[in-house]
């Protein structure tokens, strides 16, 4: 290899590169002299074995081999490319039969967001929403999280350069709410959510979860088990079974897990239900008063309730989903199995 060479090279890449008919031709091309196995990565590795002066010009010689036969490539690329959009287009026959595509279906996820939702409006509820992209504020401070709980660690959640986050629940959309309308409330919040998890049969970075909110002067903990029993019922069938178990969470006090009997097997013990014949469906619990206490509410005039639910596990419950991550994938030959409703 030497500079005679080099410049002989170029100039026969680019001679080749002009002749190129079409982009496969000009891929082929490509691949001769800067493809993994071409003339240039055969060429480099040999500098070493030049003699030490001359080293810097043949390396020098080679960048400029490897730009010009890159952006020959490009030009010629783009010439080829617009002279195929300006070719004749084959003609179309308005007489042939249109192809038929089959009928769409709703995804999973959206047909459990409308039903929850068409139930929750039967009980007064209306629709909230807020954006993915949150503050520290509405997303922790406003809902009582410690400075010291896990969520708020980088390992849990992401955030952003500028401090702010991407929501790692649909809560915040209640603290907007509040902030922004006077009690009353009775809304719920469907929306997609955000949090650094390894994907897994049962894991996703990014779900989507339907939070409600009922503030009033007197509400109690039997309005929240009464309505959600109501939307269990609904949602599973008459027959489902409701348990409420102490739990905690930073924006409730008191807080309850809810869980369903297992749909499958009816309570009796099945691979779905973990052979313990419930499944839990929802976290729920009384608003904390520091919560109306950061939106401004009165927390001596007014009282509420707060639930969560994740609607992939819904969907993967309701639907018989082994794994989450069908749910993404969007595989029609999966999604086309589900049919137009719930």
């Amino acid at each position: 290899m030497n500079r005679e060479e080099i410049e002989r090279a170029q100039s026969e890449a680019q001679a080749e590169i002009g002749a190129a008919a079409d982009l496969a031709a000009l891929e082929a091309v490509r691949l001769r002299y800067l493809g993994r196995k071409g003339l240039l990565p055969q060429w480099m590795p040999r500098l070493k074995d030049a003699p030490p002066a001359e080293r810097p010009e043949l390396g020098r010689r080679l960048n400029a081999l490897k730009d010009a036969v890159q952006e020959a490539l490009d030009r010629r690329r783009t010439e080829l490319e617009r002279r195929a959009d300006a070719g004749p287009k084959e003609p179309f026959d308005a007489t042939l039969p249109g192809e038929w595509r089959g009928i769409g279906a709703a995804h999973p996820i959206s047909r459990i967001i409308e039903r929850a939702t068409e139930i929750f409006r039967t009980l007064g509820f209306t629709v909230a929403d807020g954006p993915d992209i949150e503050t520290v504020f509405h997303n922790f401070d406003a809902l009582n999280t410690p400075e010291d709980h896990p969520s708020r660690d980088p390992g849990d959640t992401f955030y952003l350069d500028n401090g702010d986050l991407l929501r790692c629940q649909t809560s915040p959309v209640q603290v907007r709410y509040m902030q922004a309308h006077p009690p009353p409330v009775r809304i719920i919040a469907p929306g997609r959510c955000y949090r650094r998890d390894t994907p897994d049969a049962t894991h996703s970075a990014n779900f989507h979860q339907i939070e409600g909110l009922y503030v009033d002067r007197a509400v109690s903990l039997a309005d929240l088990k009464g309505d959600l029993t109501y939307f269990a019922r609904r949602l599973f069938g008459p027959g489902v079974r409701i348990r409420f178990r102490p739990h905690f969470f930073p924006f409730t006090e008191p807080s309850v897990e809810v869980d369903a009997s297992c749909h499958v097997c009816g309570g009796k013990g099945c691979r779905v239900c973990k052979h313990s014949g419930w499944i839990e469906i929802a976290g729920a619990g009384m608003v904390h008063p520091n919560v109306f206490r950061a939106v401004g509410y009165d927390r001596h005039e007014v009282v509420g309730y707060a639930f969560g639910m994740g609607v992939e596990r819904i969907a993967m419950i309701l639907f018989g989903v082994p794994d989450i991550r069908l749910l993404y994938e969007n595989d029609l030959r999966y999604l086309t199995q589900f049919g137009p409703g719930v």
